[in-house]
Protein backbone atom coordinates (compact mmCIF):
# COMPACT_ATOMS: atom_id res chain seq x y z
CA UNK A 1 0.00 0.00 0.00
CA UNK A 2 1.01 3.72 -0.68
CA UNK A 3 -0.23 6.71 1.23
CA UNK A 4 0.25 10.13 0.19
CA UNK A 5 0.10 13.74 1.82
CA UNK A 6 0.44 16.88 -0.44
CA UNK A 7 1.26 19.97 1.04
CA UNK A 8 3.28 23.45 -0.09
CA UNK A 9 0.57 24.74 -1.99
CA UNK A 10 -1.24 28.22 -1.68
CA UNK A 11 -1.19 31.75 -3.32
CA UNK A 12 1.63 32.81 -5.84
CA UNK A 13 1.72 35.93 -7.72
CA UNK A 14 2.35 35.48 -11.72
CA UNK A 15 6.13 35.18 -12.33
CA UNK A 16 6.75 33.80 -9.05
CA UNK A 17 7.65 30.18 -7.47
CA UNK A 18 6.14 27.67 -5.39
CA UNK A 19 7.23 23.86 -4.49
CA UNK A 20 4.57 21.11 -3.95
CA UNK A 21 5.52 18.31 -1.25
CA UNK A 22 4.00 14.99 -1.03
CA UNK A 23 5.03 12.72 1.81
CA UNK A 24 5.23 9.12 0.29
CA UNK A 25 4.86 6.48 2.54
CA UNK A 26 5.09 2.48 1.59
CA UNK A 27 5.18 -1.04 2.89
CA UNK A 28 7.12 -2.35 0.00
CA UNK A 29 10.94 -0.67 -1.47
CA UNK A 30 11.08 -1.00 -5.36
CA UNK A 31 10.22 0.66 -8.47
CA UNK A 32 7.04 3.07 -9.11
CA UNK A 33 6.03 5.31 -11.19
CA UNK A 34 5.16 8.62 -8.93
CA UNK A 35 3.37 11.83 -10.48
CA UNK A 36 1.63 15.56 -10.13
CA UNK A 37 -1.71 15.90 -11.52
CA UNK A 38 -4.27 18.84 -11.81
CA UNK A 39 -7.66 19.72 -12.00
CA UNK A 40 -9.81 22.60 -12.79
CA UNK A 41 -13.33 22.39 -11.62
CA UNK A 42 -15.43 21.19 -14.60
CA UNK A 43 -12.34 19.96 -16.32
CA UNK A 44 -10.53 16.77 -16.47
CA UNK A 45 -7.72 15.80 -14.48
CA UNK A 46 -4.28 16.38 -16.54
CA UNK A 47 -1.29 14.89 -15.66
CA UNK A 48 1.39 17.62 -15.22
CA UNK A 49 4.33 15.42 -14.56
CA UNK A 50 5.59 11.60 -13.44
CA UNK A 51 9.32 9.97 -13.36
CA UNK A 52 9.34 6.58 -13.22
CA UNK A 53 12.07 6.10 -10.47
CA UNK A 54 14.70 5.73 -12.33
CA UNK A 55 15.34 9.28 -13.41
CA UNK A 56 13.20 9.35 -16.60
CA UNK A 57 10.78 12.11 -16.24
CA UNK A 58 7.61 13.83 -18.70
CA UNK A 59 6.04 17.15 -18.59
CA UNK A 60 2.68 17.88 -20.33
CA UNK A 61 4.10 20.79 -22.51
CA UNK A 62 2.32 23.49 -21.32
CA UNK A 63 4.79 23.37 -17.85
CA UNK A 64 8.26 22.26 -20.09
CA UNK A 65 11.18 24.56 -18.46
CA UNK A 66 8.77 25.74 -16.16
CA UNK A 67 8.50 22.59 -13.55
CA UNK A 68 10.61 20.26 -12.40
CA UNK A 69 9.72 17.28 -10.39
CA UNK A 70 11.77 15.03 -8.13
CA UNK A 71 12.31 12.90 -4.89
CA UNK A 72 14.49 11.91 -2.59
CA UNK A 73 14.47 8.16 -2.55
CA UNK A 74 12.52 6.78 -5.67
CA UNK A 75 12.63 3.35 -4.66
CA UNK A 76 12.66 3.49 -0.53
CA UNK A 77 9.81 2.90 1.75
CA UNK A 78 9.69 6.33 2.88
CA UNK A 79 10.19 9.10 0.26
CA UNK A 80 9.21 12.56 -0.59
CA UNK A 81 8.23 13.33 -4.10
CA UNK A 82 8.13 17.26 -5.39
CA UNK A 83 7.18 19.32 -8.11
CA UNK A 84 9.30 22.96 -7.75
CA UNK A 85 6.64 25.51 -10.16
CA UNK A 86 8.73 28.44 -11.40
CA UNK A 87 7.44 31.44 -13.61
CA UNK A 88 3.77 30.71 -12.51
CA UNK A 89 1.03 31.54 -15.00
CA UNK A 90 -2.61 31.88 -14.06
CA UNK A 91 -3.46 29.27 -15.67
CA UNK A 92 -1.51 27.06 -13.30
CA UNK A 93 -4.07 27.90 -10.47
CA UNK A 94 -5.59 24.18 -9.91
CA UNK A 95 -6.20 21.42 -7.09
CA UNK A 96 -2.87 19.53 -7.41
CA UNK A 97 -2.79 15.91 -6.76
CA UNK A 98 0.43 13.68 -6.10
CA UNK A 99 -0.27 9.77 -7.35
CA UNK A 100 1.81 6.49 -7.84
CA UNK A 101 1.28 3.57 -8.91
CA UNK A 102 2.02 -0.22 -7.23
CA UNK A 103 5.43 -1.43 -7.51
CA UNK A 104 6.09 -2.97 -10.92
CA UNK A 105 8.73 -2.99 -13.84
CA UNK A 106 7.71 0.72 -15.37
CA UNK A 107 9.16 1.11 -19.25
CA UNK A 108 6.69 4.07 -18.99
CA UNK A 109 4.06 5.20 -16.83
CA UNK A 110 0.30 5.11 -17.86
CA UNK A 111 -2.04 7.44 -16.42
CA UNK A 112 -4.79 4.37 -15.55
CA UNK A 113 -2.21 2.81 -13.48
CA UNK A 114 -2.25 5.75 -10.56
CA UNK A 115 -4.04 3.79 -8.38
CA UNK A 116 -3.31 5.52 -5.28
CA UNK A 117 -4.00 9.62 -4.69
CA UNK A 118 -3.30 11.78 -2.14
CA UNK A 119 -6.06 14.38 -0.85
CA UNK A 120 -5.00 17.48 -3.61
CA UNK A 121 -4.06 20.85 -2.20
CA UNK A 122 -5.07 23.75 -3.98
CA UNK A 123 -2.52 26.60 -6.32
CA UNK A 124 -3.41 30.21 -6.95
CA UNK A 125 -1.63 32.18 -9.30
CA UNK A 126 -2.71 35.70 -9.34
CA UNK A 127 -2.36 38.13 -12.39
Amino acid sequence: QVQLVESGGGSVQAGGSLRLSCAVTRTTRGNYCMGWFRQVPGKKRERVADTDGEGVTTYVDSVKGRFAIFQDDAKGTQNTLYLQMNNVKAEDTATYYCASTREGSWNFCPMNQFEFWGQGIQVTVSP
